[in-house]
């Protein structure tokens, strides 16, 4: 259907509909959401086009295409541009929503080697029946998927003072055999106080090289000014921090540390109370206080359950390097436990594939979750005030 050009474009979208019926509906929708935008736009400006007002905050820039998968196929718009950026129409951004939601199902459906026929099936369940989806355009939407989601890995990285560190085990097939490959990921808490997803890689291990080669590819891409890492205590990922960011403080994750030790207690009865002793230590107001707690539990401990007594004395400082933080920022900085709600998260959405054909087909998956997570968090809130 060729497109109208809106000189008035309420009635080119009744056109629309008259002209065609609902084989009208995608042009209607177009012309209307394009007026919306340009109506929000101007609204940003606080001028209409070409006016000229003391309340003027920037000035417009063109359009630029857009193209998003709706209830009535996929429609192409014109978004509206401002020279200082910062601007994106709200009715687009509900769309673009639904797009990414619909590329994380076909995501899915790709990694799982669900035909071209069932994936058009699925998604005229998810968007009507209505809706004409060819094997060449589940194709494209699948190399488009994977070209942005390679652009979205390598993007470039800024100043990111506070960086976690985890890795999960997912089971894929190499070489005829099922065997478990680790998926590293690093998130990041920027200089602006927003969380931001910083790269994510499949190896074979968490084996110092891999974890290397993770950290590395994160510094080439622009990776700088880390002040604080947070990570759990595996050995190879505790080599390459050292060999790649020797000089960042480093805290070992405090709920890690609580578990650990309940495997030097020998009774039940007493595994409640070390774990309470052990909060009391991480929860007290400054380093030193801890360390007075630390001495008066291991003195307790080396009666009662020396094994404890000693592990406590070697691993808990490691636990301490929050002390170091602003008051304001210890509780965000304490765990990984913002990285453990999103290995949940892959958990969940990774548990229908079961076993992954290929490492490629888990990153992508994975990639493809992260790069969701990542978007709402640009877009949210700041998660930790960094003048504090």
């Amino acid at each position: 259907m060729s497109q109208r050009v809106e000189h008035n474009p309420l009635e080119a979208a009744f056109a629309a509909l008259l002209d065609h019926g609902l084989d009208g509906a995608g042009e209607a929708l177009r012309i209307l959401v394009n007026e919306a935008s340009k109506i929000e736009r101007a609204q940003f400006l606080q001028a209409r086009p070409h006016e000229r007002t003391q309340e003027r905050t920037d000035y417009a820039n063109g359009f630029k295409p857009k193209t998003v998968m709706t209830r009535v196929g996929q429609q192409t718009f014109d978004v509206p541009q401002v020279r200082g950026g910062g601007f994106y129409p709200s009715a687009l951004e509900k769309g673009t929503r639904t797009e990414r939601a619909l590329n994380l199902a076909l995501a899915e459906m790709y990694v799982q080697g669900v035909s071209t026929r069932k994936v058009i099936t699925v998604l005229q369940a998810l968007l009507g029946p209505e809706v004409a989806i060819s094997s060449t355009q589940v194709s494209r939407i699948a190399q488009q998927l994977d070209e942005a989601l390679a652009a979205w890995r390598e993007r470039p990285l800024g100043e990111t003072p506070y960086v976690f560190l985890d890795a999960r085990y997912e089971r894929i097939r190499e070489a005829g055999r099922v065997i478990d490959c680790a998926v590293l990921v690093a998130i990041g808490i920027t200089a602006d106080g927003k969380r931001r997803v910083l790269g994510v890689s499949v190896a074979f291990s968490e084996a110092e090289i891999h974890w290397r080669d993770f950290l590395d590819s994160l510094i080439k891409r622009g990776l700088c000014g880390v002040k604080f890492i947070v990570s759990d205590d595996h050995a190879g990922l505790k080599a390459a921090r050292r060999a790649t960011l020797p000089s960042v403080p480093w805290q070992r994750c405090q709920f890690h540390l609580q578990q650990n030790a309940q495997a030097y207690v020998a009774r039940i009865e007493q595994r409640k109370p070390v774990a309470q002793r052990i909060r009391a230590i991480f929860n007290a107001p400054d380093r030193a206080e801890a360390e007075r707690l630390l001495k008066q539990a291991v003195e307790l401990w080396a009666k009662e359950a020396p094994r404890l007594a000693t592990w406590a004395e070697e691993n808990l400082p490691m636990g301490f390097a929050v002390f170091d933080l602003p008051q304001a920022h210890r509780t965000r900085l304490r765990t990984t436990n913002g990285l453990e709600r999103i290995n949940r998260e892959i958990k969940r959405r990774t548990r229908v594939a079961s076993i992954f054909p290929n490492a490629a087909s888990c990153l992508r998956l994975v990639s493809a979750i992260l790069a969701e997570c990542d978007e709402d968090w640009m877009s949210g809130k700041v998660y930790l005030t960094m003048d504090a």
